[in-house]
C-alpha cells in the first residue's frame, strides 16, 4: 500500500522558515514526477514545485528565489524548503508522486504564516 506522510508544516512569522517533508512507502513502480502543491481557503490547489524530466526542478512564479526542492532518494523523502514567507503562502501543503501506474497524495501538512 503507497503511503505519503508529510510533515514540518505549523505558525511561523512573515519573513521566517519551514522545510517540509514527504516520506513515500509502499511505491515499487518507477517515479516519474514529484512534487509539492498547496491550497489556501477557498482556492484551487496549484502547483508550487517539482523535479521534471531530466532532475530538473520547475517553480510556481510566486515562489521562485524563496522555496527549493529537494529529494533523498535513500531516504524516500521529499523536500521542500520554504524561506522568506509570506501571508499569502499560507496553505495547506500536499506531495504528489507520479509513477507509470498512477498518482498519489499525502494527507496535507498545515503552514500559516502571521504579518
Amino acid at each position: 500500500q503507497v503511503q505519503l506522510v508529510e510533515s514540518g508544516g505549523g505558525l511561523v512569522q512573515a519573513g521566517g522558515s519551514l522545510r517540509l517533508s514527504c516520506v513515500s512507502s509502499g511505491i515499487s513502480a518507477t517515479i516519474n514526477t514529484m512534487a509539492w502543491y498547496r491550497q489556501a481557503p477557498g482556492k484551487q490547489r496549484e502547483l508550487v514545485a517539482s523535479f521534471i524530466s531530466g532532475g530538473s526542478t520547475s517553480y510556481a512564479d510566486s515562489v521562485k528565489g524563496r522555496f527549493t526542492i529537494s529529494r533523498d532518494n535513500a531516504k524516500n523523502t521529499v523536500y521542500l524548503q520554504m524561506n522568506s514567507l509570506k501571508s499569502e503562502d499560507t496553505a495547506v501543503y500536499y506531495c504528489k508522486i507520479v509513477t507509470m501506474y498512477g498518482y498519489y497524495w499525502g494527507q496535507g501538512t498545515q503552514v500559516t504564516v502571521s504579518s
